[in-house]
């Protein structure tokens, strides 16, 4: 059986679905797949559409040693047991810089082109480039689209593209990009069907999760976005500071004799929740705890959230939604409500029954600022995006 085959790889897992090949009613999801403990204790899971798994099998760490094994372990399993051939490969790529601004077929230029923004998202881009180069090695003729975080945030005006340093800079692609766009343009497709009373308004979409930023949406465009040039900045996250004085870095710099590598290190992996709290980056394991430096941690992302929405609201000069989405935005209620009770200034009434149940809608019927929480599916987006610029490359004339 044929089908589309998407990758997200990280450092340590790939998670991958496979979709039908498009019919009318576009790409049908077929089956749903991760490796992790790659390296370590690698494990393969994998459910079907239904949810049901199917298979859950640990492997040698010397058979899975990274993450190019990861994908071949998996590719073998489809082909093996499930009779699956992928005709073409869809990627997510967190980091497209001044170069792409949408889905691009992957050659050997493209992928070089791509290598030079690893520097701008360390923890992600090698490791979305590595499969794709190991696929080109080994099946040059297998098409390969690559899908960008910051491909949906490309329309944005100069004056939030920029920022304040000599224009020389810019030119060179140092500006801000925005990121997690392949959420936020699967949550924009989602809000006329969902929320069809403001998806035509002004909406900020909170994706929140262990990596973790805001987008302003008017009329399902993005306007501004939390993220920058890196996807260090805005909020804090799992193991990332979000918003930092750059005076910091320099003390680092002279006081503490970090040099570039290990301020990257500090930046990417050791601030955070993590870095706050002593304890963890998971939000379940602080919800828990009883320390205080946990409750710190998770009031301070709290407030860090309500503190982003109402620069949002600037932006956008008012608002008429608001969407949680991504790992702790669609599980924890409890971080929902006091997100929520912080946006009371902008006319938020959390309806508590409707939160605690995970409803769609979660603000009560006379609340004047509509709140939703809307699961995101980013691999959905990726697997439209691959069908529809392969499609156009087949139409296209020679």
């Amino acid at each position: 059986m044929d089908g589309l085959l998407v990758v997200n790889a990280g450092s340590s897992s790939v998670k991958f679905q496979v979709f039908s090949g498009g019919a009318s009613g576009g790409p049908a999801r077929k089956l749903k797949g991760q490796m992790d403990g790659i390296g370590a204790r690698p494990r393969l899971r994998v459910s079907g559409a239904n949810g049901k798994g199917i298979v859950d099998r640990e492997l040698s760490a010397g058979e899975v040693p990274d993450v190019p094994a990861a994908l071949h372990a998996a590719a073998a399993w489809l082909r093996e047991e499930q009779d699956i051939r992928p005709t073409a490969i869809g990627h997510r790529v967190v980091h497209g810089g001044p170069d792409f601004d949408g889905p691009v077929r992957v050659d050997d230029d493209v992928l070089s082109r791509l290598e030079r923004y690893v520097p701008l998202a360390p923890l992600h881009q090698p490791h979305n480039l590595a499969p794709i180069r190991s696929v080109l090695e080994r099946f040059p003729d297998l098409p390969q689209v690559a899908c960008f975080d910051t491909a949906f945030h490309r329309g944005h005006a100069p004056i939030v593209d920029h920022y304040a340093i000599p224009e020389r800079l810019y030119t060179e692609g140092v500006r801000r990009y925005g990121f997690h766009g392949l959420s936020y343009e699967y949550i924009a497709g989602r809000l006329p069907e969902v929320a069809p009373a403001i998806a035509s308004g002004r909406v900020i979409v909170a994706h929140l999760g262990s990596g973790a930023s805001m987008c302003a949406l008017a009329d399902g465009r993005s306007i501004e976005s939390t993220m920058g040039f890196t996807a260090l900045d805005g909020l804090p996250m799992g193991t990332r500071p979000g918003q930092i004085d750059p005076g910091v870095l320099l003390y680092l710099m002279e006081q503490k004799d970090m040099n570039a590598a290990a301020l990257a290190d500090f930046c990417y992996r050791e601030c955070g929740l993590k870095g706050l709290s002593g304890i963890s980056n998971d939000v379940r394991t602080l919800e828990a705890s009883a320390d205080p430096r946990a409750k710190l941690a998770l009031h301070y992302f709290c407030y860090r959230v309500a503190l982003h929405a109402g620069l949002l609201a600037a932006a956008l000069e008012g608002l008429d939604g608001f969407v949680f989405t991504a790992g702790i935005g669609e599980n924890s209620a409890g971080l929902r409500a006091r997100i929520a009770g912080r946006l009371g200034w902008l006319g938020a009434a959390l309806d508590p029954a409707a939160n605690a149940a995970h409803a769609t809608r979660i603000s009560r019927p006379d609340s004047r600022l509509a709140l939703y929480v809307i699961p995101t599916d980013e691999e959905l987006m990726i697997a439209r995006h691959t069908l529809a610029l392969l499609k156009l490359q087949e139409c296209s004339p020679a």
